[in-house]
């Protein structure tokens, strides 16, 4: 009886000093006997029991067969008198190992791919970190790419993206600060910040809501962990910007941002974020100011088309009085044999069913999906009486407008608000449309991303960093860091 509780209170007990004791517990623990990955060798060296517990496919076969190589040409009493000093010191040749006396640390450890060694008689055990991740090489992400740039991108694995960061940044004030969440998953979590850059209280913050999350995992990921530290989650617009690019990391890191690297993701989490973070693209300072300029502008003008084009055109067609002379030609010339709402709104929801299509269609057929669109679809439903012409104009360029976004969630954000107008303006005409911009940009100017206004640098106002917003200007005249985030050194240009 005494053992079964032992056994249920497992993660409040240290090693023991009988090696029987502490396998019987983890062998039960890890289930050595029920799943074949994990894996338990007993082994004896220098006159000494020792087991070894890893998990198959996380541990490096060479590295392992070398330790265990040497540790065999140890003779008896090579190890005494303090076995665990030896082992660190002398006969474990290798860099990462550190010691660990808790059984709920072994474990967590074992799952999360170090090697554990224990010793017969001591009340610590070797964690050995030689492990490997099953990973892809580091690649352009498919959502950012640009013309002329590097071609790296962020991946699955935790450690590949925090050194793709180091690598552009080399500053010893850099810091990754690891914390673990998930009661089962025990998902590996870091914060990244310049430490005489970022504003201390925001990295604080972040710090607190992460440790405070109570959850048996994070299943999404980054996704996940934004739900629980941002809790916004009726509000469509994006409380962090994604990227999978080490480059525009680091540029938001120099800022005073603070990033948020989550195993098993290739998106890094920036925060804060404002509304006009997300109208950025990296292929922007990757030209000339002045084309950059252009290229920044020509977004402005494809996600405003996104949000009002199709609102307007039904309002002008509902109400041709408020058009002006030259523009009488716009509308349908004759009506449909549906009701032009209902046409706009079956061509809005078939272009989403086309987007989840194509995301599910094996690339080789994705072109052939796409003629299949525009041409028998679109044609065959134009010619049915289904559609009129002009109907399928708008609304496919309101969704051209809509991938021209940078942001793929702000995207998402403006094809609901898109909607919303459309209906209001259905219902109520002008001042449909009037009031649903109105609290359209109400929502917007009082929403805020850890403590930051979310239209900021327009509300608050800030002429300075507006213009900075509205024209790419040159990276010579930046001087200073965005004073909304309070950064601790101001001064981009050091003397």
């Amino acid at each position: 009886m005494a053992d079964k509780k032992q056994k249920q209170d497992w993660k409040n007990l240290k090693l023991d000093k009988s090696l029987e004791k502490n396998t019987e517990i983890l062998d039960e623990v890890l289930g050595v006997k029920k799943s074949f990955d994990i894996v338990k060798r007993d082994l004896n060296y220098a006159g000494k029991k020792f087991a070894l517990y890893f998990v198959d496919g996380f541990a490096k076969d060479d590295i392992l067969n070398r330790i265990m190589e040497y540790l065999g040409r140890l003779d008896r009493g090579d190890l005494a008198p303090q076995p665990i000093k030896k082992l660190l010191e002398t006969y474990v040749g290798y860099l990462e190992v550190e010691t660990a006396d808790k059984l709920e640390t072994i474990v967590t450890g074992v799952l999360s791919g170090p090697l554990a060694l224990l010793v017969d008689g001591e009340q610590e055990a070797v964690m050995i970190d030689a492990r490997t991740y099953p990973a892809r090489n580091p690649e352009e992400p498919d959502t950012e790419r640009v013309v002329r740039g590097s071609r790296d991108g962020f991946v699955e694995t935790f450690i590949f993206n925090t050194a793709l960061t180091r690598r552009r940044l080399r500053d010893p004030s850099l810091r990754m600060e690891y914390h673990q969440v998930g009661k089962r998953s025990k998902t590996d979590i870091a914060i990244a910040y310049l430490e005489d850059v970022a504003d201390p209280e925001l990295v604080e913050t972040l710090r607190t809501s992460i440790k405070k999350i109570q959850a048996d995992g994070l299943p999404m990921a980054e996704k996940s962990l934004e739900e629980y530290v941002f809790r916004k989650n009726w509000n469509p617009y994006p409380m962090v910007r994604y990227t999978e690019r080490p480059d525009v990391a680091s540029v938001h890191l120099l800022e005073g941002h603070v990033l948020i690297y989550v195993d098993t993701s290739p998106s890094v989490m920036i925060t804060p974020t404002t509304f006009f973070h997300h109208v950025q693209h990296a292929e922007e300072y990757r030209q000339k100011p002045a084309v950059g300029a252009v290229l920044r502008w020509v977004r402005f003008i494809a996600m405003f088309v996104s949000l009002f084009l199709v609102p307007l055109w039904y309002l002008a067609v509902v109400q041709p009085e408020l058009l002006p002379k030259a523009l009488e030609f716009i509308g349908p010339k004759k009506p449909g044999e549906i009701p032009l709402f209902l046409e706009m709104v079956i061509a809005e929801v078939g272009v989403e069913i086309l987007r989840m299509a194509s995301i599910h269609t094996p690339s080789p057929l994705a072109t052939a999906l796409g003629l299949i669109a525009a041409i028998l679809l679109g044609e065959m439903a134009v010619q049915a009486g289904l559609f009129t012409p002009e109907v399928i104009l708008y609304v496919a360029t309101a969704a051209i407008g809509t991938y021209a976004t940078p942001s793929y969630e702000l995207g998402l954000a403006n094809r609901i608000t898109r909607m919303i107008l459309l209906t209001l303006t259905a219902l109520f005409q002008v001042w449909g449309l009037v009031l649903g911009v109105i609290a359209w940009f109400i929502l917007l100017a009082t929403t805020r991303s850890l403590n930051v206004p979310y239209l900021w640098p327009l509300i608050p106002f800030n002429a300075k960093a507006l213009l900075d917003v509205l024209v790419r200007s040159p990276m010579p005249i930046k001087s200073k860091r965005p004073q909304v985030l309070s950064p601790g050194d101001p001064d981009r240009q050091q003397g």
